[in-house]
């Protein structure tokens, strides 16, 4: 078969779109929603200059190294989700998210206390700049106190998505939005009368929006009596053999991802030790990006569904032909969006009240990113929807962590201290990891040896 006829079976197998679709859309959509939040927070925050932008920039990095501990729990628990949903099997469904839900309430309790009690211990782990570090504590000693709420909603919301449930995540985070923004305008700016609270107020302004998310999430959920919810005695009694089996998956996963935002943490260390303005550019990258990237969180997510069923019914065949289709149709739709970055980099200056040096550094970031879309895309869809899907998660941690803290960061943290180079060549030092990844995601999938059931 003829690679062109390879890709015709993928884009005119209306079976295979359709399914990842309906799965996926609903993904892209609730996270593009969650994604906007933070970019509207960041553009609000960056009208008032580059000092408060820097400040929750760093203060948001506690909020993301407990959103990839909780994606960690959350999607290694999506390979028994997902094939008990195949099997139909609601106890196990609801046993594997009590488990799950006890690990993200105690990781959101540690984040909160930490955050609480020394917040200046741990933002000057970031940066030395003084400024930025006593604007940092103000937001987040406040915004720490969302973690719990948000730990117990994003373990929710990840099992709904097992079951293909995805349309509360949409309406939930869609009313989160709008409260969020509505709020951040007020509380920030002091507007109808309100005291202009500057960072502080966008920080209360997360915290209620939060809270009511898990209001909608949890209420909705019972009222229609998805199988995610059942009695206090089928989500908290589990066997031994079971919490082995569950341990087994997850740990891998959820040292991974723990690892891995650790590396992201330390890209934003990288950034922020060379001056505030790189610092500043970075977020931007990160941030507008962020809308684009949830287009492969959704691929990624769905993917993962859709094999994970598919060998919970105890079709293997056609999960591994299914597999075979998403790598040939990711990397077309990777070039495509990656190259939708460079023309919006021109829209920062209208979005963003920062220095001319900042603006310049943006484009420039933007221009090494979008040449790795199709890399870093690739390699989100092997190792996160494939690998993770198929239970091959021990596989999925060392090529996605090891290799990241062993090339790319010591390569891009030497560049940094040792050289003068410009940041956009750090950055493109911080992607030096993803052909290594994928050659052996590719490698991984063509053995056969990551796909194994786990609900037996």
């Amino acid at each position: 078969m003829t690679m062109a006829t390879r890709f015709r079976a993928v884009f005119f197998d209306k079976k295979f779109l359709r399914t990842l679709f309906t799965i996926a859309l609903p993904i892209m959509l609730q996270n593009f929603l969650s994604a906007f939040v933070n970019i509207l927070d960041t553009v609000m925050i960056g009208k008032l200059g580059t000092i408060e932008l820097a400040a929750v920039g760093l203060g948001n990095q506690l909020f993301f190294l407990l959103n990839l501990i909780l994606y960690g729990t959350g999607s290694g628990s999506m390979v028994f989700t997902a094939q008990f949903w195949g099997k139909k099997d609601f106890k196990g469904l609801q046993k594997t998210l009590g488990i799950s839900m006890i690990v993200a309430v105690s990781f959101g309790i540690l984040f909160t206390v930490c955050c609480v009690s020394m917040p200046k211990e741990i933002l000057s782990l970031y940066t030395k700049d003084t400024a930025v570090i006593e604007t940092g504590v103000q937001y987040l000693r406040l915004s720490a106190l969302c973690f719990i709420p948000f730990a117990i909603n994003f373990m929710l919301m990840i099992t709904l998505r097992s079951i293909e449930k995805v349309k509360i995540a949409v309406g939930a985070t869609l009313v989160s939005l709008v409260v969020n923004t509505t709020l951040n305008a007020i509380l920030i700016f002091g507007l109808f009368g309100a005291p202009a609270l500057d960072v502080r107020g966008a920080a209360i302004a997360t915290v209620i929006a939060r809270f009511v998310e898990l209001f909608i999430t949890f209420t909705v959920t019972k009222y229609r009596k998805y199988p995610v919810l059942g009695t206090l005695k089928n989500h908290f009694t589990f066997d031994a053999k079971f919490l082995k089996v569950y341990l087994v998956i997850v740990l891998p996963v959820l040292l991974n991802e723990t690892l891995w935002s650790f590396g992201i943490t330390f890209h934003h260390k990288i950034f922020a030790s060379i001056n505030t303005f790189s610092y500043a550019a970075f977020n931007i990258t990160n941030t507008i990006s962020q809308l684009t990237w949830v287009i492969f969180i959704g691929f990624g997510n769905g993917v993962s569904v859709l094999i994970g069923k598919k060998i919970g019914e105890k079709h293997d065949s056609e999960a591994r032909q299914y597999a075979a289709k998403v790598l040939l149709f990711i990397p077309i739709v990777a070039i495509f969006i990656g190259a939708a970055l460079i023309p919006i980099s021109y829209l920062v200056p209208f979005i963003f009240n920062v220095e001319p040096v900042v603006l310049s550094t943006v484009k420039k970031l933007f221009i090494v990113l979008a040449c790795c879309y199709p890399l870093k895309a690739c390699n989100m869809c092997i190792l996160i929807g494939l690998v993770r899907a198929g239970g091959d998660t021990r596989f999925g941690m060392i090529c996605d962590t090891f290799i990241m803290w062993l090339i790319a960061i010591p390569l891009a943290y030497s560049v940094s201290i040792h050289t003068a180079l410009p940041p956009w060549v750090i950055y493109m030092c911080l992607f030096s990891e993803e052909p290594l990844k994928l050659l052996l995601g590719l490698w991984r999938i063509k053995s056969g040896k990551w796909l194994h059931s786990v609900t037996d």
